[in-house]
């Protein structure tokens, strides 16, 4: 959705819907008032109902103050509990069907919002694809977000142009059966991308751009092995076949090599042998955790 698209024009699009903007916030006195007002510039054009919720996750400056200030509906969860408890604090809180989550950093424009709902109508998310927009991300970043993208988008078998954005505007009830699942920390958003994408919801991408961000980002470099973690960690609960069988032809490649220069040698060793058992365990293991999972999803 372009960005010089006028909110005015999607009205008819957006016809009896509603939306519960959740922006959660820690430290951003710089930029939280700013973006409360930017959603408010948004939303009051299309003459639905809405929200605004900001969840205040112990911030040290004044940012809940601010918050207060704007007379939006704040929350707070007191102490710095995490980026993904203050999410799930504000959805919780949400009233409307359609809830939208964007960060308080000035990093996503609010301009997006009555574009995304609208295409959210007939769909169960709808996610902000900063893409070439990354520019504002700090290089030394981009390789381990392009490898965390591919090994996503593999894992889930479908392609996730931008696993962990902050704007995205979704249905609550679709959302609701995987809050348990959902992390406390930073790795929310990649957990409700994968969430979605491997029970086959509809989502989709639509491209934004992405500002530099006000203050200091919270993203330390030891997060994209959680990232990782996480990824391995939901793609076995809902689709483990996806790693298990490619351990296993792993494992049984290298055994074959293996067996081929212990023919050779004429001499089989134990480290082909140990590599073939290897495979069939691990593709046993794969067939129950199959089995486990289905039996936890089943309706």
């Amino acid at each position: 959705m372009a960005d010089t698209v006028d909110a005015a024009s999607l009205v008819s699009e957006v016809e009896g819907m509603s939306l519960s903007v959740v922006i959660p916030a820690y430290n951003e006195e710089g930029a939280v008032r700013e973006t409360i007002e930017e959603v408010r510039r948004a939303m009051e054009p299309l003459g639905i109902p809405y929200e605004i919720i900001v969840v205040d996750d112990g911030s040290e400056d004044d940012t809940l103050e601010i918050a207060r200030q704007t007379g939006v509906i704040v929350d707070s969860n007191q102490v710095n509990t995490g980026y993904g408890a203050s999410l799930k604090r504000g959805i919780k809180r949400a009233q409307h069907e359609y809830v939208a989550i964007i960060d308080a950093d000035g990093t996503y424009p609010p301009h997006y919002l009555p574009g995304m709902l609208a295409m959210c109508r007939d769909q169960d998310m709808v996610v902000g694809d900063r893409g070439a927009a990354m520019k504002n991300v700090p290089w030394i970043r981009k390789p381990a977000k392009w490898v965390l993208n591919t090994f996503a988008s593999f894992l889930a078998e479908r392609k996730l142009n931008d696993l962990n954005s902050g704007l995205r505007v979704f249905r609550k009830s679709e959302l609701v059966p995987f809050i348990p699942l959902l992390p406390q920390k930073f790795s929310f958003t990649t957990t409700i991308t994968l969430c979605m994408s491997c029970n086959g919801k509809r989502m989709i991408y639509t491209p934004i751009e992405y500002g530099r961000r006000v203050g200091k980002s919270k993203i330390r470099p030891v997060d994209f092995l959680n990232f990782i973690i996480l990824v391995l960690r939901m793609t076995v609960l809902f689709n483990p076949l996806r790693v298990f069988i490619p351990l296993g032809l792993a494992l049984l490649a290298l055994g074959g090599v293996k067996l081929l220069y212990d023919i050779w040698m004429d001499n089989l060793s134990e480290t082909t042998i140990f590599a073939f058992l290897s495979a069939i365990m691990i593709w046993s293991l794969g067939l129950i955790a199959d089995m486990i999972s289905r039996l936890h999803l089943r309706p």
